[in-house]
C-alpha cells in the first residue's frame, strides 16, 4: 500500500479548506512540503484543483481526522482499504509477437556469445524463449544452427535496453570472472603525440628502414651466388 494518499495536492487542497489541520499535519500526510500546503491556502498555489475528500475515498475517518485537530502533535494515518486488488503478476516466459518469434534463436546466440554471464532464467525472461532452446544454442544442435546469426534482442524488439542492462549488471554481480572484458579502445591525443611516442616512432622506422637494407642484401648476394655456376660453365 502507498504511503501517499490518492491526488495528494487535490486531498490537500479539501484538507485546508473543510478541517481546522496544521499545515505539518497535512503536508506530513499528503507527502508535500509546508510551504507548499501554506502556498495552497494563500490561494498562490493548486488554483483550478478541485479538492478529494478523502473520507469519501476511504483514504481517511472523520474520527482520524477529529483527533488530529485536537492534538497538533498527532500525524494523519491512511485507513486500511476495504478492497485489496491483487497485484498482477507475469509467470513462466515473455510474450513474444509470432512475428518476433522467428529472430529468437538470433537473439540468443547473440546474448549467448556477447553475455556468457546471464543464466539461462535471465535470457528466458529477456526473448521469451525455453531452456532447451537456450540449450540447442549452446551446444551447436539446434535445428537451424547453420543458418542463425547473432542479432541484438534490443535491435529485434524482443526487449529494452533497460531491461537487458539491469539482466547483465545483476549477473554481473553474481559472476564477475564471466564478464566479458571491453575491446581495446584508441589511445588519447595526449599519448600519441607525446615526445616520448614520437621518438619511438622514429626509432621504429629507422629500425624497419634498416630492416629493408638488410633484405636488399640478402637478395644481392643470393644474385651473386647464382652466377657463379654460370661463368664456370661458359668456361668450359
Amino acid at each position: 500500500m502507498s504511503n501517499a494518499p490518492l491526488m495528494p495536492k487535490a486531498t490537500a487542497v479539501w484538507l485546508v479548506e473543510n478541517t481546522a489541520l496544521s499545515f505539518d499535519q497535512i503536508a506530513a500526510f499528503c507527502k508535500l512540503h509546508p510551504l507548499e500546503v501554506k502556498a495552497i491556502a494563500d490561494g498562490e498555489s493548486a488554483q483550478g484543483i478541485k479538492g478529494l475528500d478523502p473520507v469519501l475515498t476511504g483514504q481517511l475517518t472523520r474520527d482520524e481526522i477529529q483527533r488530529a485537530e485536537k492534538n497538533t502533535e498527532h500525524r494523519l494515518k491512511l485507513a486500511d482499504p476495504k478492497v485489496r486488488v491483487p497485484e498482477a503478476k507475469r509467470r513462466g516466459p515473455r510474450y513474444t509477437p509470432v512475428s518476433r518469434r522467428q529472430d529468437r534463436p538470433n537473439a540468443i546466440l547473440w546474448l549467448v556469445r556477447n553475455h556468457p554471464e546471464l543464466k539461462d532464467a535471465q535470457i528466458m525472461r529477456l526473448v521469451g524463449t525455453t531452456k532447451s532452446t537456450i540449450a540447442q544454442i549452446r551446444d551447436r544442435t539446434h535445428w537451424n544452427s547453420a543458418s542463425l546469426s547473432p542479432l541484438d534482442p534490443v535491435t529485434l524488439g524482443l526487449c529494452s535496453q533497460l531491461e537487458l542492462d539491469m539482466e547483465v549488471e545483476k549477473a554481473g554481480k553474481a559472476s564477475p570472472e564471466k564478464v566479458l572484458e571491453p575491446a581495446p579502445s584508441l589511445l588519447p591525443v595526449d599519448e600519441t603525440t607525446s615526445e616520448d611516442a614520437l621518438a619511438g616512432f622514429r626509432s621504429g622506422s629507422r629500425a624497419d628502414e634498416d630492416e629493408e637494407l638488410d633484405a636488399d642484401a640478402v637478395f644481392a648476394k643470393l644474385k651473386s651466388m647464382t652466377r657463379k655456376p654460370e661463368d664456370e660453365d661458359d668456361d668450359a
